[in-house]
C-alpha cells in the first residue's frame, strides 16, 4: 500500500492499540476508513478529468495535424503585355527616346544664353 510490510503494519497496530486503547481503537480504525474511502472517490474523480483533457488535447492535435487537401488557386491569370514591350523582348532595333531626349525632341532649338537682347 505504501510501502509498509507486514510486520511495520503490526508494529503500527499496537502501538495504536497501547496509545488509544481496546475501546477507542475500532472507533479511530472505522473514521480513517472512511477518510481513505472518500479520499480514493476524490483522486479518482480528478484522475477520470485528468485522462478525458488528456484523450481531447490528443483528439485535437491529430485534427490540426492532418494535411489540408490543396486549394484551387482562383487568382486571376496574369494580364497581358503591352505590345512595346513585345518589341523590346523581341530585340527590335528600334530604341525609345530617354526622358531628356524626348524633351529635346519636342521643344524649339534655342540659344544657351536665351535670345539676343536688341538695344
Amino acid at each position: 500500500m505504501f510501502g509498509i510490510g507486514i510486520s511495520e503494519l503490526l508494529v503500527i497496530l499496537v502501538i495504536a492499540l497501547i496509545v488509544l486503547g481496546p475501546k477507542r481503537l475500532p472507533e479511530v480504525a472505522q473514521a480513517l476508513g472512511k477518510a481513505l474511502g472518500e479520499l480514493r472517490k476524490a483522486t479518482s474523480g480528478v484522475t477520470d478529468e485528468l485522462r478525458n483533457a488528456q484523450i481531447m488535447l490528443e483528439q485535437e492535435a491529430r485534427a490540426t495535424s492532418k494535411p489540408k487537401p490543396p486549394e484551387l488557386n482562383t487568382a486571376p491569370p496574369p494580364a497581358a503585355a503591352p505590345p512595346e514591350a513585345d518589341a523590346a523582348a523581341a530585340g527590335s532595333t528600334e530604341s525609345t527616346p530617354t526622358g531628356a531626349q524626348a524633351q529635346a525632341a519636342e521643344s524649339p532649338a534655342t540659344e544657351p544664353h536665351g535670345p539676343p537682347r536688341t538695344t
